[in-house]
């Protein structure tokens, strides 16, 4: 490895210096954040002039700012769907300049179960690339122990389906990858045929079988839940495990793909396997350190994710863990520069920022601030218009500002929207759980008009679904078709409970009134305005189970 890194040092050097140029631009442009925000916002005009929403919406008309705000209203991606859905059957000039061609679709859940379609263009997958730069060499000049050792990079594939016209629907995380530098590229240890594999505890192992016999500096994906599995997964399996280096092959439960096994090929490696027996009969159990010296972990820590932290902690003997940022299949939204926070910040070069009020985020014509007007400690909903066709589009994303670095905000994640609840990335909403109950009331013959649904924490998170037992209804056979519903429902969800992230739903009897008595207590903490209460299906904030549970 010694030599490795002295024949790719004057190559990495040659990279650094790119992303030190646009790290050096970066926390350059926050000493003039209006001026940076308002060049981009014309650009964008500028650029998508051609376009039908340009012409629908009088971009040629646009002169400021407060134009911009009147010819275009803030808009969810219901609302932009025609256009999107326009782009998805090959119109892309619907959205798009005409110079910028779809290299793929990010896809992820919608609110009401059809899913969202995002547009890859080169444009907005540069502007990915260079938010991703400036966080790698941030964490890496924090962490110079990490510089030119390998990557473990634990994603999603750019390829679960294709759209109309035959294009790639799936991860922007895949794509990045694949597009990687060279130098950056050889630094991951886990072939991009391994993201293929179906069976998902077959590919959690083959993804640990690949890593395990390299020097791994730091672990890097969206979720703490995924580093988690990954090395649960290894203590599960570690005889397997040990078997398959003493023999230099790979037998994962569940089997592999024909073509994914004949492109992996692995040499025994009989002192790793005798290193692994030693530690294990001394600590008890498989653990990181029997076999890597990571550096730090880069994942998610904020919202719901937090609670995942311990956990994640007491696997990697409190390694450091700096947060990847706000970023979804819709963009990057802040780039964290410090360990151990959630706080990011502003990516004003890549997205033109607006921000809702947190106390005025649902009502009509609310009050928008731009980014170089938010206050400290105060919450809002972000706004977004970017190169991905997105024209003030409200993320339904929470944030508090913690801060600022110039005249932009540092901001942290709080929740997703005010009738999302999330706990390890599923995002469902509360118009989905009323439909998975109607769906699974029709699949099991009941009939249920009142139910609350929470999500619990536990060593397998899960939803729990709450109502008053009824004669002759049975309660563990609707949760198992509400389970169901909610998969067909939000691919996100399905994604977690297929990849064992999530437990399926469980259900809670409560006694015969009980419902009815909790909403009295809440009409009556409202004062007693009971027109105006709403039953609410859908709890958002998350309850912890106890030790054991």
């Amino acid at each position: 490895m010694n030599l490795k890194r002295t024949i790719l040092r004057p190559i990495a050097y040659l990279g650094g210096l790119h992303a030190q140029r646009q790290l050096k631009g970066f926390l350059s442009a926050h000493q003039r954040t209006r001026q940076v925000q308002d060049q981009l916002l014309s650009e964008l005009l500028h650029r998508h002039a051609a376009t039908t929403f340009a012409a629908d919406h009088n971009f040629a008309s646009i002169r400021s700012y407060e134009d911009f705000k009147a010819a275009v209203p803030i808009r969810t991606y219901d609302d932009l769907r025609p256009y999107m859905d326009a782009v998805l059957a090959g119109q892309t000039t619907a959205l798009l300049p005409p110079d910028q061609p779809v290299l793929m679709f990010s896809r992820t859940s919608g609110t009401t179960g059809k899913p969202k379609h995002i547009p890859v263009t080169p444009r907005f997958l540069s502007e990915m690339r260079r938010g991703w730069n400036i966080w790698g060499l941030a964490a890496l000049l924090d962490h110079k122990a990490a510089w030119l050792r390998p990557i473990l990079q634990i994603s999603s594939p750019m390829h679960e389906s294709d759209s109309p016209t035959g294009k790639c629907c799936g991860a922007i995380s895949g794509l990045l990858a694949r597009t990687q530098k060279p130098i950056v590229r050889r630094m991951y240890v886990v072939p991009a045929c391994v993201l293929e594999i179906p069976d998902p505890l077959a590919k959690c192992y083959a993804t640990l079988r690949c890593a395990i016999e390299h020097d791994v500096s730091f672990i890097t994906t969206a979720n703490p839940s995924s580093t988690i599995k990954l090395i649960e997964t290894g203590q599960q399996h570690a005889d397997g495990l040990i078997r398959d280096l003493a023999d230099g092959t790979l037998n994962p439960p569940g089997g592999l793909p024909p073509s994914v096994a004949g492109q992996l090929r692995f040499r025994p490696n009989k002192a790793l396997a005798r290193r692994l027996e030693a530690g294990i009969a001394r600590d008890g159990h498989l653990l990181p350190r029997h076999f890597w010296n990571v550096a730090f972990l880069a994942n998610w820590t904020g919202g719901t994710l937090k609670l995942y932290l311990p956990r994640l902690r007491e696997l990697f003997n409190d390694a450091p863990v700096r947060d990847i940022g706000l970023l979804a299949s819709e963009g990057r939204f802040s780039i964290p520069m410090a360990d151990d926070t959630s706080a990011g910040v502003a990516d004003i070069l890549g997205n033109f920022l607006e921000f809702i009020p947190a106390g005025d985020y649902g009502r009509p014509n609310p009050p928008v601030f731009r980014a170089d007007e938010l206050e400290v400690g105060q919450e809002y909903f972000l706004v977004v218009t970017n190169w991905a066709g997105l024209w003030r589009y409200s993320l339904d994303d929470r944030i508090r500002v913690t801060g600022r670095l110039g005249q932009s905000p540092v901001f942290e994640f709080l929740s997703r929207g005010l009738h999302t609840a999330n706990i390890t990335g599923e995002k469902i909403t509360e118009h989905q759980v009323v439909e998975a109950m109607r769906r699974a009331c029709a699949v099991v013959s009941a009939r249920v008009e009142r139910f609350v649904v929470q999500g619990r924490f536990a060593r397998e998170p899960y939803y729990e679904l709450r109502l008053e037992q009824e004669t002759g209804l049975d309660m563990p056979a609707l949760a198992a078709a509400m389970d169901a519903e909610l998969m067909a429902l939000n691919i996100e969800y399905a994604s977690k409970r297929k990849t064992l992230r999530l437990g399926p739903v469980q259900p809670r009897a409560l006694p015969p009134g009980a419902m009815e008595q909790a909403e009295r207590e809440r009409i009556r903490q409202r004062l007693g305005r009971g027109e105006q209460y709403k039953h609410q299906y859908l709890l958002t904030d998350v309850l912890e189970d106890g030790p054991g549970n």
